[in-house]
């Protein structure tokens, strides 16, 4: 008779796997709770203290860790010596080790889970018993995941076992399971202990679906999700209606939700293309900063790839509607802005759950030859009023209010980055390119005849000569943010007084390549 060991924290769908092992000819033994579930259902179980010989301890942190249990598990049948040793010493094979992992992940996802919590939902005898099986897959059948009982049961009583090929396979799943359980562990205790440079990175991440391709038709891509998974995020979106979302589609409404998140408190709409803002407005209502968002780059903004921070109303889904539009994300639809906006069946409409858009953020991750940059995201806050102003011109009131919303646009913006705005609207995005007096090019040309008297210019990055100034003030622009700290600061000073703009330092740089 073949001999399966149970013993799970999660029983969904475990009776009826259970009858059918017992059904083709298991003695099934288990542990504590799931012993008591199985016995509940009239199934036969034997208990693992008949086995190991010696009780449960430790509040149940030993039951499982005893050589007639890993014995069982490791013993190699094609070896006579180790199926002497078993004899010898009484030791009973096991053929399959039926188990799944307490639940860490979804303790430490507790808003109030303490310390002790955590390390008390850490198994042990789980994933040693799942490795042991694993290890031993040529003899031994491991299932950590219900997905995979129907699977199991359905080999079993064709052919009498798993195929090789099937204990191959879910032993590597084991392996899979094990390692990101404990790159949760390690992920959590290192963050208990402060340390922010440990000397290995471990990460786990978790398929959300195979892809149809990457950046290009030629390239195979995968999405994978965070394990700890941010609800103010593209990945955790509510779509509504459109087709899958592509790769690059993912890529470039992760920056619409990062850059629309600067704006909180009013209306505010972000087109992106490309990875870059096309156009940004804000207004007293949604429907009015849409106007202006548009009209920023009515060019652009087709085939752009939409963000908003209030529910859409019905007047500004009519506006939108008029347009060819990849994806529009917003906190939510009025029925009757949804019904205008479904009209067009390839449009993605994403909701997202924007009463978490201050939830902690994770690190980035990205990926070189040979290995990856780990960085924290730029979320730096800033405070208007600890800019210092470096010209004899001031900037008006209401030119720093325009300042401080060319600020957040510049830093979702490639660099080398540029921006033209004034206080309700960019005029004109330069981005990525080799120089910065270019991007800047771009963005008074796009900008043209919308600069005035209240056109103001931010810079991700300093100005490393005078000539950028020189051709800001030349197109009437009035004043300037941007980070200093170049070597030619003073030239840069001296162009903007000549010129008569204002400019103002923050200190900060904002670089997104």
């Amino acid at each position: 008779m073949k001999r399966a060991l149970i013993s799970v924290s999660d029983k969904t769908n475990l009776v009826p796997f259970a009858q059918g092992l017992a059904d083709n000819g298991y003695e099934i033994v288990s542990t504590g709770g799931t012993k008591k579930v199985l016995d509940d259902a009239g199934i036969k179980t034997i208990a693992i203290e008949d086995v190991t010989h010696f009780p449960e301890i430790l509040d149940g942190r030993v039951k499982t860790l005893n050589p007639y249990v890993h014995g069982g598990l490791l013993a190699r049948r094609d070896l006579p010596e180790h199926m002497a040793t078993l004899k010898k010493l009484g030791i009973t094979p096991i053929d399959m080790v039926v188990v799944n992992l307490y639940p860490f992940k979804q303790t430490i996802e507790k808003p109030d889970v303490t310390e002790d919590d955590a390390i008390e939902n850490i198994d042990i005898g789980g994933p040693s018993m799942l490795r042991a099986a694993a290890k031993n897959f040529r003899d031994v059948t491991v299932v950590t995941d219900q997905r995979d009982y129907d699977r199991v049961i359905d080999e079993i009583k064709a052919d009498g076992d798993t195929s090789l090929a099937t204990r191959a396979d879910l032993a590597a799943k084991v392996f899979r399971t094990t390692a990101a359980y404990d790159a949760l562990i390690a992920d959590y205790l290192t963050k208990q202990t402060g340390n922010e440079d440990p000397d290995q990175l471990t990460m786990t991440y978790q398929l959300k679906e195979k892809m149809r391709y990457g950046e290009n038709p030629h390239q195979q891509a995968w999405l994978y999700e965070d394990a700890m998974p941010k609800r103010f995020s593209i990945l955790q979106a509510k779509q509504l209606q459109g087709k899958k979302l592509s790769y690059n589609n993912i890529k470039d409404a992760d920056e619409a939700l990062r850059c629309i998140r600067e704006f909180q408190d009013e209306p505010a709409v972000v087109a992106m293309k490309h990875m870059n803002p096309c156009g940004i407005g804000r207004a007293e209502s949604l429907s009015a900063a849409w106007d202006l968002a548009y009209k920023a780059d009515p060019v652009s903004i087709f085939g752009g790839v939409i963000a908003v921070n209030r529910k859409i109303d019905l007047e500004t889904a009519q506006k939108m509607h008029k347009l060819f539009l990849e994806i529009i994300i917003a906190p939510g639809f009025d029925d009757d802005a949804y019904e205008v906006l479904v009209k067009k069946k390839n449009l993605r409409l994403l909701q997202v759950d924007f009463t978490k858009e201050n939830e902690p953020t994770r690190h980035e991750v990205v990926s070189v030859m040979g290995g990856v940059l780990v960085q924290e995201q730029d979320t730096l806050v800033e405070d208007p009023s600890k800019w210092e102003c470096v010209t004899k011109v001031q900037p008006t009131a209401k030119q720093l209010v325009a300042l401080a919303f060319a600020w957040k646009a510049v830093k979702h913006t490639k660099s080398n980055a540029i921006v033209v705005a004034n206080n309700d609207r960019t005029l004109g995005v330069g981005a990525g390119q080799p120089n910065r007096i270019d991007s800047l090019k771009i963005a008074v040309k796009h900008a043209g005849d919308a600069i005035d008297d209240n056109a103001v210019m931010a810079s991700d990055a300093f100005f490393p000569f005078g000539d950028s100034l020189e051709f800001a003030g030349q197109h009437g622009i009035k004043a300037v943010v941007e980070p200093g700290g170049s070597i030619r600061d003073q030239e840069t000073i001296d162009m903007a007084n000549k010129y008569g703009v204002a400019v103002v330092f923050t200190g900060h740089r904002h670089f997104r390549h």
